[in-house]
């Protein structure tokens, strides 16, 4: 008996709960995000638009006898970042010839269940590698927090300054814009036996100017990680069991999780190599539209083959809305 659309959808959406599961698991940033709360959903809008207080609104008056004049020079607060929406889709087919070469209702859906895993694991290593370096050829409208590849790169090297940080983050110029919070910290390393007082460093400089408290996740390339491990190998760590994973080496820094992803950019290697990012997940978010989170379309027949396919959909952003609460160590 032939096995219909609607078995072959149902089968997809039982799948689909897990493969995003296992999405999050497997690349750093997906999982350490989603982990820290900084996931954000919107269900609309041709474009993301987030407010920002730039200035101060008002002057302080200092009275000394109750009767001076009360200025009320104001200004607006309010400047918004705009971002555009990164729409991507990939289809998961399979065609008549297969099923018949694959008899049996199992053995199809086992097709159909390797498919989708492949298709998962194509948009994770994109998407991975987008934010993290901004080198996606695919899936080039969505952000990345390299700084020094792309102009629109949220984290940039060099000290907090006009004349050091001059990218355009949701439509700004950093140096225009010329406020605290919309310039990344940055620190570059000293050696790797510096290790830990680069890392506080840029730690201290995070939280110092973060309104949102402190930094949440730490994503680093291999020597940097080998770096930390073997500065931290004559000491003990503890972490709380619900942050352990059974059989997998976890490191932390301070409070936050550190996690070595071999996607973070070599740029143009030395003082240009990006070793580490430091994020606050209240500062840098994802934004996803609440009904294209990986979604899945009904298996329906492709009018003209023997195939029938169902897409998977995905809508979403990384977006900012604090940059100093995030920084990235370079060099090591």
């Amino acid at each position: 008996m032939a096995i219909s659309n609607d078995l072959l959808s149902s089968t997809l959406y039982s799948i689909r709960d897990s493969e995003v599961d296992q999405l999050f698991r497997k690349t750093a940033f997906l999982d350490l995000v989603k982990a820290g709360g900084g996931i954000e959903y919107e269900n609309g809008g041709i474009k993301i638009q987030r407010p920002l207080s730039v200035v101060d609104h008002s002057t302080i008056t200092q009275l000394a006898t109750g009767y001076e004049p009360v200025s009320l020079a104001v200004s607006d607060v309010l400047k918004p970042a705009v971002y555009d929406w990164s729409d991507f889709v990939a289809p998961i087919v399979i065609t008549q010839k297969e099923e018949l070469e694959n008899s049996g209702e199992k053995a199809i859906v086992k097709i159909l269940e390797a498919r989708m895993k492949n298709v998962m694991s194509m948009l994770r290593r994109e998407l991975n590698k987008q934010i993290l370096a901004g080198t996606s050829t695919v899936l080039s409208t969505m952000s990345s927090l390299n700084g020094f590849s792309l102009t629109t790169g949220f984290l940039e090297e060099g000290a907090a300054a006009p004349a050091t940080q001059t990218n355009i983050v949701g439509g700004l110029q950093k140096s225009v814009l010329n406020v605290p919070g919309w310039y990344n910290s940055s620190v570059a390393s000293t050696g790797a036996a510096n290790i830990v007082a680069n890392l506080t460093s840029l730690y201290q400089d995070c939280n110092q100017f973060s309104p949102f408290g402190d930094v949440q996740a730490v994503i680093v390339n291999p020597a940097t990680f080998s770096a930390y491990k073997a500065a931290l190998f004559t000491n003990e760590r503890f972490m709380s069991s619900d942050k352990l994973d059974a059989g997998r080496l976890q490191l932390a820094f301070h409070a936050a999780v550190m996690e070595q992803d071999n996607e973070m950019p070599d740029n143009t290697g030395g003082a240009a190599k990006f070793s580490a990012y430091m994020l606050n997940f209240d500062g840098i978010k994802m934004c996803i539209h609440s009904d294209a989170d990986f979604a899945l379309s009904p298996m329906e027949h492709i009018s003209g083959t023997t195939a029938r396919a169902a897409q998977l959909y995905f809508k979403g952003q990384l977006i900012a809305d604090h940059l100093r609460g995030s920084g990235v160590l370079t060099g090591l």
